[in-house]
């Protein structure tokens, strides 16, 4: 029998947020001063009101079930907005802050993603930003049941889900291929030619960016030595920054990339392109935030 409004156990609700946040019972008997046998037992109780085991045990650690990572969202939620009501309580202002919870994929470069956020943190003063980066798959799937206001991708929601998801073109752009000064100065001579045989940093192969550099180096006959591949589209960058190999970025960023981690401009790969999108609940976007994002990457950033 699932739990009703009246015989949901909000004390039992915060012991279960509190060690999936802390990643131990151990650690959040310090956190909510109680014992350990005190809150497992509340954990058992409450997995019982909810008809499902919120976490499974692999060695010593705790680890959420599908159900514990949906309940978890929900108290995340529940908790922030009391915290957000002390606080205005506090303040005496009566003022409720808006808030942005944006679900970020993996494989979106992080310079780019600060491009895309900061016309929402310009348009809404006071705007309280959270940011959840994850696979593209999970996102969505957080997105569904409204744990999220919207998700950035590189490439848009193929329907895998019985519900309804909207994907919105933000922009698309051109690809950069970055070096220090030395390999720059070996490889921009004959570019695109010259990366045959060049050590190149890739992301990995499922994302949206590495297949088309793939698609694009059969068409042009061109054959870069892959040295690295990285999910983590910063860390591919430090490494190139520290003369491992060549890499790509989205020329959008190219002047940020250049000053952040002091490389050179190889070469640019115009008909490479990539392109980033909003995914949301619903059709026409209402958060002030998330309009503001889109409408300044349509009209500035990829205008």
């Amino acid at each position: 029998m699932l739990p009703s409004l009246n015989t949901l156990n909000y004390q039992h609700l915060l012991y279960f947020w509190t060690v999936a946040r802390e990643g131990s019972i151990a650690r959040a008997t310090t956190v909510l001063h109680l014992t350990q046998p005190t809150i497992s037992a509340q954990l058992k109780l409450l997995e019982r009101s909810l008809g499902s085991p919120l976490f499974i045990r692999r060695g010593r650690a705790l680890v959420l079930t599908e159900t514990g990572h949906l309940v978890f969202h929900y108290a995340d939620e529940i908790f922030r907005t009391g915290r957000e009501l002390t606080d205005a309580l506090a303040r005496g202002d009566g003022r409720s802050p808006t808030r942005l919870v944006v679900g970020i994929s993996d494989s979106l470069p992080k310079l780019t993603t600060w491009r895309l956020l900061r016309p929402a943190l310009e348009s809404t003063p006071g705007l309280r930003l959270t940011c959840r980066i994850d696979k593209t798959e999970r996102l969505v799937a957080d997105l569904a049941v409204h744990a999220l206001d919207v998700v950035l991708a590189d490439a848009p929601y193929s329907p895998s889900l019985p519900v309804a998801l909207f994907n919105h073109l933000l922009g698309e752009c051109g690809l950069t291929v970055f070096g220090t000064e030395t390999l720059a100065a070996k490889y921009r001579r004959k570019f695109p030619e010259s990366l045959t045989g060049a050590p190149f940093i890739m992301p990995t192969p499922n994302t949206a960016m590495r297949r088309s550099l793939d698609a694009w180096s059969v068409e042009a006959d061109v054959r870069p030595l892959i040295v690295c591949e990285s999910e983590d589209v910063a860390l591919l960058q430090v490494f190139g920054q520290e003369g491992m190999g060549l890499f790509a970025a989205p020329s959008v960023v190219e002047a940020q990339i250049r000053r952040q981690y002091n490389v050179r401009v190889v070469g640019q790969l115009p008909t490479v392109r990539e392109r980033f999108y909003a995914i949301s609940a619903e059709r026409k976007l209402a958060h002030p935030a998330v309009v503001a994002i889109t409408e300044a990457a349509r009209e500035t950033l990829f205008g």
